[in-house]
């Protein structure tokens, strides 16, 4: 027994060393990334760098949206497209049903915005598993321009997005732009645990992942690439049915030796008020699509989870002195990344008022990265399917 008790203390006191590490590294990688913004907010125009392939300033651009249904706020998000300071661009949405609700909004903005290139395009054929990829397949022949731009249909951005998002991609040494983001949440406390996560956990890891190795991966929050790496990589039927889309197209983007930047523009995204069921069934499908993503990257989260470790610490470690500092330091560490990276870095107001659920947001984490492992189905948009090396199939109802 006491051997058992012994190896469990020691166990965390590992884990709590490990995820402490973990933490600074968020805050140091978090703090470099605001320098570097605020840097970069305070260039003049003639600190500017030029762009390196000559004549592309600002280079006309074409916003690809596929579409599925109806998002919280969505038409709201689409405005703040229509409302952006640049030049020339266009905004083409996709959808796969020609009687999808969404329809009806595309609409209202052609209404709304008639001086606008805005264009609807019914994507009849399913060319593989992840219609969102089909879509976009079918709505690049439509697009007039070169630069391309892709993020989702709960997307809000501000009107110099385009400006700053291509300023990095005029570099020919950069093949794709990326976004962090920030979620709205819904009322349910599931919506409330997914925001918190995002703000709190998944920025944090992107931002540590930038410092360490550079960013091999892109964000659905923004996905800013030329047509001729697309072209390069195979295009959008290369990725049809794997379902990380968003992964994928970065990291073979990067593999033609090109850079994935990571934008100063913070972008936020909409989230449903999804019930607890709802939000496990969305957090376990972007778990194991993870994990079949990155499988070294995913196992290695386990040294990762500080608030779990602390516990584990202060419970085996029955009130010793070593096992309330240990739990102390880690702890303070997480809501220090918490408040530094959600508050600061993204400017979620929400954190402040939702931060007392931090601990059970990441035993939850811990809970989903345990069932992650224990299986290979996802459900997304109400359909079912099966994931093996990162590749959809579907599974019959």
């Amino acid at each position: 027994m006491h051997s058992i008790l012994g190896f469990i203390q020691i166990v965390a006191a590992v884990g709590t060393v490990s995820s402490s590490l973990y933490y600074f590294l968020c805050l140091w990688s978090a703090a470099k990334f605001l320098r570097e913004r605020k840097s970069a907010n305070k260039a003049s125009p003639q600190e500017i760098q030029q762009p390196a392939i000559p004549g592309e300033i600002f280079p006309a651009v074409s916003i690809l949206k596929p579409l599925k249904g109806t998002d919280p706020e969505m038409y709201e998000s689409f405005r703040s497209h229509c409302l952006q300071d640049y030049p020339e661009y266009e905004i083409i949405f996709g959808v796969s049903d020609p009687d999808d609700p969404a329809i009806e909004s595309v609409k209202n903005l052609q209404r709304e915005f008639p001086d606008r290139w805005i264009q609807l395009v019914v994507c009849p054929k399913i060319l593989g598993t992840n219609v969102k990829v089909s879509n976009l397949a079918q709505m690049l022949p439509e697009a007039r321009h070169d630069y391309l731009v892709v993020n989702d249909s709960d997307i809000r951005v501000e009107p110099d997005y385009l400006r700053r998002v291509t300023e990095k991609l005029c570099n020919a040494q950069v093949g794709m732009v990326t976004c962090l983001y920030r979620g709205v949440a819904g009322a349910t406390m599931g919506s409330r645990l997914e925001a918190l996560g995002i703000s709190t956990d998944f920025c944090p890891s992107v931002l540590a992942a930038r410092e360490l190795e550079g960013i091999h991966f892109g964000l659905g929050s923004t996905l800013a690439f030329r047509r001729a790496e697309l072209q390069k990589i195979g295009g959008f039927a290369a990725i049809v049915d794997y379902l990380a889309d968003d992964y994928e197209l970065g990291k073979r983007i990067a593999g033609l030796g090109l850079a994935v930047e990571l934008s100063d523009v913070l972008v936020e995204t909409y989230l449903p008020a999804y019930t607890l069921k709802e939000f496990w069934a969305h957090q376990l499908r972007w778990a194991r699509g993870v994990r079949d993503a990155r499988a070294g990257g995913y196992m290695g989260l386990i040294f990762t989870f500080g608030t779990l470790w602390a516990l584990m610490a202060l419970v085996a470690g029955r009130g010793a002195l070593w096992a309330c500092a240990a739990a102390a330091v880690t702890l303070v560490l997480r809501f220090a990344v918490a408040w530094f990276v959600g508050w600061k870095v993204l400017k979620d107001r929400q954190v402040l008022q939702q931060v007392w659920l931090v601990p059970l947001r990441d035993l939850v984490a811990v809970a989903l990265w345990i069932a992650s492992l224990a299986g290979h189905d996802v459900t997304w948009r109400g359909e079912r399917f099966h994931l093996q090396n990162g590749k959809l199939s579907r599974i019959p109802p």
